[in-house]
């Protein structure tokens, strides 16, 4: 190394060596990234052909505060030896505190996007058999990242000499003004944390309330905001403490669908009526689509003003709204069916006027 050393100050003089030493400094951290981007990519490789949830996060997560910790130790390096030609070196007591500054803002930054991959996966059916539920791997997630910030941002100002004890102290005093002030915001957070907590429903749920002019598909459960998208595709935004107050129904949870008909006949068709229930009621329990577990009824319900009625009420198996009404029109047409074969009709609405004869006397006069 001296006689290389040599070579080079015969070469270009000694006051030019120190900038082929920052050249070759900067040039070894440029290589060096792309060295360990090349080898992360070759982990990532590998990693993919497991099914553990947490090497591709921890993987992908390494990528950049790993680069930037070899940028960041190349310019310390630049640094220390341009401060070190220089008269007046006063700058050099700043770069320890701003080391520390770098590696607590990697190790969060490693910590965050550790969280945001692991999040991903565990919603991934690729990467696991049984899925998380994304409201809860969202609030846990989102939990864990504020954790993180605050942790780093505390450190930090304990290192730049704040009293973090004082702090605290000031924020627990300023809290109480702050509740009194924010007190609907705090309650859409306690909302939303309540909904995380108790799960009256999930992403992707199709959700409904009698009570408010609410339904659509859940898109996102934020700590104030509950997205829905309408039936119209139209976005609605609910703040999550009205959820505290009002009723929710979930149809995406439900266990079947029901099936609730009234048909009606002549009243000209009335000895067909028991022939025309025992064979619809065959025919459900014989359907593939009909769950014969649930409550099933078929029976002459009530003679009307212009039919003789008899009602259907069973389940399907599926939930399914379309393939739902795909096997209720389907039981709808056998019904029609079997009434038809039984050599009745379906009623509809008529009226009939009966004329008397006017008497034999009444005509004689006339």
């Amino acid at each position: 190394m001296n006689d290389l050393q040599l070579w080079l100050v015969n070469l270009t003089g000694e006051q030019s060596l120190w900038i082929i030493e920052l050249f070759v400094i900067v040039l070894a951290a440029l290589s060096l990234g792309y060295i360990l981007n090349k080898v992360i990519d070759r982990l990532e490789m590998r990693t993919k052909k497991t099914q553990t949830v947490w090497d591709d996060a921890f993987i992908e997560a390494c990528r950049k505060p790993l680069v930037w910790l070899v940028w960041i130790l190349g310019i310390n390096f630049a640094a220390a030896l341009t401060l070190g030609k220089m008269p007046s070196n006063s700058l050099t007591a700043l770069i320890d505190p701003i080391n520390r500054l770098a590696l607590i803002f990697l190790g969060a930054l490693f910590l965050n996007n550790f969280i945001k991959r692991a999040e991903r996966n565990l919603i991934n059916p690729e990467f696991i058999s049984d899925p998380v539920d994304p409201t809860t791997v969202s609030a846990v997630a989102k939990l864990l990242r504020a954790s993180v910030i605050i942790t780093a941002l505390l450190i930090a100002m304990q290192l730049l000499g704040y009293s973090v004890s004082g702090l605290l102290a000031f924020g627990g005093i300023g809290g109480i003004a702050v509740g009194f002030a924010a007190k609907d915001l705090l309650a859409n957070f306690f909302g939303g944390l309540m909904i995380y907590l108790d799960r009256p429903f999930s992403v992707g749920d199709w959700i409904r309330s009698p009570d408010k002019e609410i339904e659509g598909t859940v898109e996102d459960v934020g700590w104030r905001l509950t997205r829905i998208r309408t039936f119209d595709k139209r976005p609605l935004y609910i703040p999550n403490s009205v959820f505290a107050s009002i009723s929710v129904e979930n149809p995406s949870r439900m266990t079947n669908r029901r099936i609730y008909e009234t048909v009606g006949i002549r009243y000209c068709d009335m000895d067909s009526m028991n022939n025309i229930v025992q064979q619809v009621t065959q025919m459900l329990k014989d359907h593939d689509a009909i769950d014969n577990n649930q409550t099933m009824i078929v029976n002459f319900n009530k003679f009307s003003d212009s039919s003789l009625d008899f009602f259907i009420y069973t389940f399907t198996k599926t939930t399914d709204w379309i393939e739902f009404h795909s096997v209720k029109q389907d039981v709808l047409l056998q019904i029609a069916e079997i009434i038809e074969k039984n050599g009745s009709e379906i009623a509809f609405p008529t009226s009939s006027i009966h004329l008397e004869s006017a008497p034999e006397s009444v005509i004689r006069e006339n």
